[in-house]
């Protein structure tokens, strides 16, 4: 049965661009495949709203994948990217996250996890529309010396305004949704980065790295952003005086 969904392929390899293509269509997708960034960000701006998933190689000639994946997020917060490369070291994949990136998947990969990232990345999508549409308790939030608006992707420190990624917020919101509750690694990954829960990935502990890095007064011993061992990670908005 058709998914009717439309995945953009941006990878300047013809042969992987053709066998990827060929393995979504027998999934039911519709593919358009580009071998350059500049052909993808026309698409993207010229027919808002018309793909759904964009796969993205990084070493793109001219243009790379990061390049990319940075000028659609100054349009479009909310079309799923899944980074497909062969970069393997923790900062490429860094890199790729800070870019805007939903999910990272190097080559050479197994076709399954593949098309099971895929369907992930839309189960969560769908999931992130409809909760934008139900009104928020708390579209503003404040803690410590921070001010979160989550409807405009807004923050500030100490009167300072600070720049978050969009995972960087999809957590915070999270945890803010979530507060005082211990909350496990795989919820995390199944409902901030579309991932199923049993995949082997060290990006919640970067990302919580990051928001202490931005809110915490000392990051060395956040009394916010906790880590509750063998268990989880727990958000506390006003912890008790020490």
């Amino acid at each position: 049965m058709p998914n009717n969904e439309h995945i953009l392929v941006v990878e300047d390899e013809e042969h992987l661009a053709t066998g990827i293509k060929y393995n979504l269509l027998a999934e039911g997708y519709r593919v358009t495949t580009v071998g350059d960034g500049p052909s993808a960000l026309n698409i993207l701006r010229e027919k808002p709203g018309e793909v759904d998933l964009v796969i993205l190689d990084l070493m793109l000639p001219g243009m790379s994948g990061y390049a990319v994946c940075e000028a659609l997020r100054a349009f479009d917060m909310d079309t799923p990217v899944l980074i497909l490369t062969a970069r393997t070291l923790t900062e490429d994949r860094t890199r790729g996250f800070d870019s805007g990136a939903n999910q990272y998947l190097t080559k050479p990969f197994d076709l399954d996890e593949f098309l099971s990232r895929i369907k992930n990345l839309f189960c969560f999508h769908s999931r992130q529309e409809r909760r934008r549409k139900q009104p928020s308790d708390r579209p503003l939030f404040e803690f410590a010396d921070a001010k979160v608006n989550f409807e405009t992707f807004e923050a500030t420190v100490r009167g300072e305004p600070v720049r978050l990624t969009q995972l960087e917020m999809t957590l915070l919101r999270y945890f803010v949704d979530n507060e005082g509750r211990v909350i496990p690694r795989g919820e995390l990954l199944e409902n901030v980065w579309g991932m199923p829960g049993t995949i082997n990935t060290r990006a919640p502990d970067q990302f919580i790295r990051r928001l202490r890095k931005t809110f915490e007064p000392d990051p060395a011993q956040p009394r916010h952003f906790l880590t509750i061992r063998d268990a989880g990670y727990r958000f506390v908005a006003e912890p008790e005086a020490p």
